[in-house]
């Protein structure tokens, strides 16, 4: 076993490859490997960065211990090819390693890719680097996959980012909401019990933004954030009709949930349903089975509000409402405007509501 030394202090992926019987495989045998791919794996092997060695022109997997969360449920993948261990990306990472074989390295940072390691499909980020492997001719062997996985950074930096649009667009937005408060107050009270009632609502629309950038507990009850979200928008006089099953969210849906409705009622309260005495909202969600592909729909419906406005531009409101909300859902949402007002719908299945459903 002398000619195995290479292998030393290789940990787990060492021992692995010192058991297995290459006999049969295209490399063969670990002693009569070529030197520069001894050299090379020893390197990997006794580090603690994920690196992956891809040999030969079958590209054969020989990763260190490091790399294998990577992998997540994928298997063993010693010995195997890397554009059949990946194949699921293999159009996004192919021609990049055909670039490394060609003898240029390459670099890529924080690279979105969509993997199966867990039995469904999940985006991932990675920065990684592909690094040609000489032999002593200068002749490519082979590539070196020295990755590490992003996907935390990049969604805390989305979030950062999505977050601080919201502050900036919640902070224009509010004076809009307080000011049609007040109107609507004085409108509908006089005297004491306008100033009672006006504090009341400033006092809930306080309540509501505190909501929106709290850090929420790990699940939240979908009715309850819905309710908190309009709180400052309701009058007690019967313009909404809230209704639907009891469900729990997740902390990031919770958040998402929250700040759709309180955007889908500050429009409403600006140019819909809410800016006419008559105008009326309806709220309601069905849900299916706990965990399951059973459908989950929820729905605002705007009648009796004004016709909807020509040229309507798209905004902070519209990029959560269609695009943030399916993300966190893992849905579809749809906005469709009619004479009596506007209608949102989303929809997704069961199991991707993060919190499950029931008590």
């Amino acid at each position: 076993m002398a000619d195995l030394h290479f292998l030393d202090g290789g940990g787990e992926m060492a021992r692995l490859i010192r058991a297995r019987d290459w006999s049969t495989h295209e490399l063969g045998p670990p002693e009569g490997w070529p030197l520069a791919l001894k050299v090379t794996l020893g390197l990997a092997l006794n580090s603690k960065f994920p690196k992956c060695l891809v040999w030969g022109p079958g590209m054969v997997m020989l990763p260190n211990d490091a790399f294998r969360p990577i992998l997540g449920d994928k298997g063993e993948v010693l010995g195997r090819s890397f554009a059949e261990v990946w194949a699921e990306v293999w159009d996004e990472i192919g021609p990049i390693a055909e670039r490394a074989y060609a003898g240029e390295p390459t670099f890529v940072q924080d690279f979105p890719l969509t993997i199966d390691r867990y039995g469904y499909p999940e985006p991932c980020h990675f920065t990684f680097c592909y690094s040609p492997i000489r032999d002593e001719n200068g002749i490519v062997r082979g590539m070196m996959d020295t990755v590490i996985e992003t996907t935390g950074t990049v969604e805390t930096a989305r979030q950062l980012e999505l977050r601080n649009s919201e502050l900036a667009h919640r902070i224009k937005n509010t004076l809009a909401v307080v000011s049609a408060i007040v109107n609507q107050t004085v409108q509908s009270h006089h005297g004491h019990e306008a100033g009672v009632h006006l504090r009341q609502r400033i006092g809930a629309l306080a309540q509501a933004q505190s909501l929106l950038t709290r850090t929420p507990l790990q699940h939240a009850d979908m009715g309850h954030v819905i309710h908190e979200a309009l709180k400052p928008f309701r009058t007690g006089q019967g313009r909404f009709r809230i209704e639907g099953p009891k469900l729990r969210v997740s902390a990031k849906q919770a958040l998402t949930l929250a700040l759709a409705v309180n955007e889908l009622a500050t429009n409403a309260l600006k140019y819909g349903a809410l800016s006419t005495p008559q105008g009326r909202i309806d709220l309601r969600w069905t849900a299916g089975r706990p965990d399951s592909e059973d459908a989950f729909e929820l729905v605002w419906t705007e009648s009796g509000g004004p016709p909807p406005r020509p040229g309507h531009r798209k905004g902070f409101g519209s990029l959560i409402i269609e695009e943030v909300l399916p993300e966190d859902f893992m849905g579809e949402s749809t906005i469709t405007r009619n004479s009596g007002g506007l209608c949102c719908r989303l929809q997704t299945q069961m199991r991707h509501l993060g919190g499950g459903g029931g008590d």
